[in-house]
């Protein structure tokens, strides 16, 4: 079992998932001129980076993402979307996104679970939960029965399914303090790197889960 990753910039990388993940991943760098592949391994991770879901120009690469995004979600291959990730599945599989009304949210921000999520093979038992966020753009309509899972203040879709083994979250699970101190660095919001830091230990308790039953999901012991 393996599992392909897309890394749309070096800043944005497995982080925590690195270690959580007890899969082995193929990390696709096509920032660097590897080409995304028309299927994955046996499941699917894209992640997070500064591009907007919509910027074909500027990142060549986006609508070969989307495609492969499209087919894993079509032929129930498991998929996670991370950030830009969950973007993009939003947009390869018929839904909106845009610039969010609300600016950029960023930080350690809470996101909460809803009702749907109780039964859900990755985000069950979650409540209240304290997520790493750094977008500006958001999902403003989801695709065609995907099932919302957790919902935040600032934008309502932070978390949902799509068929019964795709997931797309607008949050990064897989940040860790110094990947955030990076994108911080580099856009003068180093004020915000002390949030994260104290959260530290309830994130690695809250998404350590989660990145280790979608990895469960992948090689068929869950879901």
């Amino acid at each position: 079992m393996r599992i392909t990753v897309i890394e749309h910039e070096a800043e944005a990388g497995l982080g925590y998932f690195a270690d959580w993940l007890d899969v082995p991943c193929d990390v696709v760098r096509p920032y660097l001129g590897d080409s995304v592949p028309s299927r994955a391994a046996d499941g699917l991770i894209v992640l997070g980076g500064e591009a907007s879901a919509w910027d074909d120009d500027g990142y060549p690469w986006l609508p070969a993402t989307r495609s492969l995004l499209r087919a894993c979600v079509a032929d129930g291959t498991p998929t996670l979307g991370i950030c830009l990730g969950a973007q993009l599945m939003t947009l390869a599989c018929g839904g909106a996104v845009e610039r969010g009304a609300a600016g950029l949210e960023a930080g350690a921000c809470a996101v909460t679970a809803l009702p749907a999520a109780s039964a859900d093979p990755l985000l069950s038992g979650l409540g209240t939960a304290v997520a790493v966020q750094y977008h500006q753009d958001a999902m403003t309509r989801l695709p065609e029965g995907a099932v919302l899972l957790m919902t935040g203040a600032a934008y309502p879709h932070q978390a949902y399914r799509l068929g019964s083994r795709a997931w797309a979250v607008q949050f990064h699970p897989e940040a860790t303090p110094d990947i955030f101190a990076s994108w911080t660095a580099a856009t003068g919001r180093e004020e915000l790197n002390a949030g994260v830091k104290e959260a530290a230990d309830e994130l690695v308790a809250t998404w350590e889960p989660v990145a280790r039953r979608f990895a469960a999901v992948v090689a068929g012991r869950l879901g």
